[in-house]
């Protein structure tokens, strides 16, 4: 597994993430859950359990379908299980049009457990601010 941060000056960051597989994948669940910074990260509104492979045949969450497209274009994600050998995230940043805008000012972490027959593999914390342009 490799992780990069490619930094392009104070407004742009790409993630590289490069994971690879031997055996086939095909038990895949992501628990995710966002907390909002208020003396410390508490769980603000959303937590959920997505079966992976169920998802790629038809999504079905909103907030799994949101942080989906944001991912989409970056990833060779594209099918259902299995999943087998190179699992690639490459040049992902965040872009404005693709983030909500129905949530308030403040510092936030989207917490993602990667799941592979029902045991933690991956735990991703997101962390970003969102300032409400008035």
């Amino acid at each position: 597994m490799g992780i990069r941060l490619i930094v392009f000056g104070l407004l742009l960051t790409l993630l590289v993430l490069n994971i690879s597989y031997n055996p086939i994948v095909g038990n895949v669940d992501v628990k995710g859950q966002l907390f909002k910074r208020a003396n410390g990260y508490k769980p603000w509104l959303y937590k959920a359990t997505i079966d992976g492979c169920r998802f790629l045949k038809k999504p079905y969450h909103p907030l799994a379908i949101l942080v989906y497209k944001i991912f989409k274009s970056y990833t060779n994600l594209n099918h259902t299980c299995p999943y087998e050998g190179l699992v690639l995230i490459k040049d992902l940043y965040l872009k404005l049009e693709n983030l909500p805008h129905a949530i308030p000012t403040g510092e936030y972490l989207l917490r993602l457990d990667w799941c592979i027959n029902k045991n933690i593999q991956i735990r991703s914390d997101v962390y970003f601010a969102f300032v409400e342009d008035l």
